[in-house]
């Protein structure tokens, strides 16, 4: 399915080296081949992917992490760079409503683009929040703009770009939280929770995010949510064999363990088996922390900022059991939040007020068959639920002796809230726990989504997109500018491919 041979390779070309085939990599791998270099993709599993890896069981197909897709036109313009039509390499499938949010007490929200629909589910609540609503959307609309379009794909180098973006973030207010903001428009709390939950997409804690992640809501009223036809997995695929396409050559099963330098610039990388490269510039999609505390650990620079990195605030960690029944559930929604009794009090100990593990939780419920019945056997079903739980920093938790339990309790849940008689119709199970977080995807305290999304680690306060010291190694994924989420790392691949075509220049119109 995914090529592995090397193409012929010409002489001629610059190389380059891009670690982490997830969703940024893959975008960026795509971007240096197309600019002109002979890019080798390397990831350490048997299959791209990343978070958005695709187990496969009994003929049911599970979406590793990623399964709202955003934004489309992000996706779009890699293949039209390419001048190819995204339409040849994936079909993706609009999802309606976006969410449904169920609170315990029964009461139902069904999230979508319609605005008579929407006024219509709010002026139940409270007539007032309806036109509270609308000056929250052109606020968000107008983030979205400044956040999103103007600098979500610019990379911040340097301070003093910081200083020219800043009378805008101070004139939206980028100083307050996302619920803090959604509060002034709207006074229902279901309200509420529904326009600021989409920041724990990212890894964001409401309570504590800046307002500019409001951002999320404009651009799913703008773009809308998809899904890929046949899951998240065939965007990769696609992405990827635009990539082969092209020319590129994916590695895989490379555990990339040591990125070599010479003083300022990085030149090669070496594998556990003892396979090396050279190239001319390094780009690391793996977590950022291990990025510089393992992979430049022979480095004084990857020393000293891997140490640095360490301190700073990393988002939750997720629990998530993939999980396969033998019969359908037509009447559920695509994307189902399940909101427990608490909210405030809940995020702040998943975020580490407490230190432990909650007794509550509030769930993220998948059910790709109600758009797409190919992730499943014919008459069955197949589904993902996740958990945010505190990482490893925040929570002591052997989750080899916990992680049991908590499935039980969870699927217990679902059964009394979502889906009637899932234990009896259990065929398939699997979970991924913040130690899988921690092993198999070297996020740093099993991090599900790096580096927290707060103000003071945002911009140019975040890991930059080229590294401050060493000239040729460059960084892409959630630990970036922009952040978390599909658009985010995507984002990140063009900030990113945009610094290296500007250091390359020469280099390029020589090639």
């Amino acid at each position: 399915m995914f090529p592995t041979d090397p193409p012929n390779m010409r002489p001629s070309k610059p190389t380059a080296i891009v670690i982490g085939a997830g969703f940024g990599g893959i975008a960026l791998a795509i971007r240096l081949q197309i600019m002109g270099f002979q890019t080798t993709l390397v990831d350490k599993r048997d299959k791209p992917g990343g978070r958005a890896y695709v187990y496969e069981q009994d003929g049911y197909k599970f979406d590793g992490g990623p399964t709202v897709i955003t934004d489309p036109d992000c996706l779009k313009e890699l293949f039209e760079l390419a001048g190819k039509n995204i339409e040849d390499y994936v079909t993706l499938l609009p999802v309606d409503p976006f969410y449904r949010l169920q609170w315990e007490d029964g009461d139902v929200f069904d999230y979508n683009n319609d605005d008579a629909y929407l006024e219509e589910q709010i002026a139940k609540r409270n007539p007032d929040d309806v036109a509270g609503y609308h000056k929250f959307l052109r606020y968000s609309k107008d983030l979205y703009r400044e956040g999103y379009e103007k600098l979500g794909t610019t990379a911040f180098l340097k301070m003093g770009q910081m200083f020219k973006a800043a009378p805008q973030l101070i004139r939206l207010r980028a100083d307050k939280s996302v619920y803090a903001m959604v509060s002034k428009f709207v006074k229902d709390e279901k309200i509420r929770q529904l326009l600021s939950f989409q920041s724990l997409l990212v890894g964001g804690n409401p309570f504590k995010t800046s307002s500019i992640y409001a951002l999320i809501h404009a651009l799913e009223r703008k773009g809308g949510v998809w899904f890929a036809k046949g899951g998240t997995g065939a965007l990769v695929e696609g992405m990827v064999r635009l990539f082969s396409d092209l020319g590129g050559e994916l590695r895989l099963n490379t555990d990339v363990t040591d990125i070599h330098a010479d003083g300022d610039k990085v030149h090669s990388i070496t594998a556990a088996d003892g396979w090396t490269a050279k190239a001319a510039l390094i780009a690391s999609n793996a977590d950022v922390v291990h990025t510089y505390s393992q992979l430049l650990r022979d480095t004084p620079r990857g020393k000293r900022y891997g140490n640095k990195l360490k301190k700073a605030s990393h988002s939750m960690s997720l629990f998530v059991i993939y999980f396969g029944l033998k019969t359908t559930h037509p009447n559920l929604k695509h994307h189902i939040i399940l909101l427990g009794k608490r909210y405030k009090n809940l995020i702040a100990e998943i975020f580490g007020k407490g230190k432990k593990l909650p007794d509550d939780f509030s769930l993220y419920l998948h059910a790709p068959c109600v758009t797409d019945k190919s992730m499943a056997p014919e008459g069955c079903s197949s589904y993902y639920v996740l958990s945010p739980v505190p990482h490893l920093g925040h929570a002591d938790v052997d989750w080899d002796v916990v992680g049991p339990q908590y499935t039980q309790k969870i699927l217990d849940y679902i059964e009394a809230h979502a889906i009637p008689n899932l234990n009896r119709d259990l065929t398939v199970l699997k979970t991924l726990t913040p130690f899988g977080f921690r092993d198999e995807l070297n996020g740093h305290l099993g991090s599900a989504f790096s580096i927290e999304p707060i103000l003071t680690q945002s911009a140019w306060f975040r890991p930059h997109n080229r590294d401050d010291v060493i000239k040729n190694m460059y960084i892409v994924g959630a630990g970036t500018h922009p952040g978390a989420g599909v658009p985010g790392v995507v984002g990140a691949a063009k900030a990113t491919a945009g610094v290296i075509e500007n250091d390359f220049n020469q280099v390029l119109k020589g090639k």
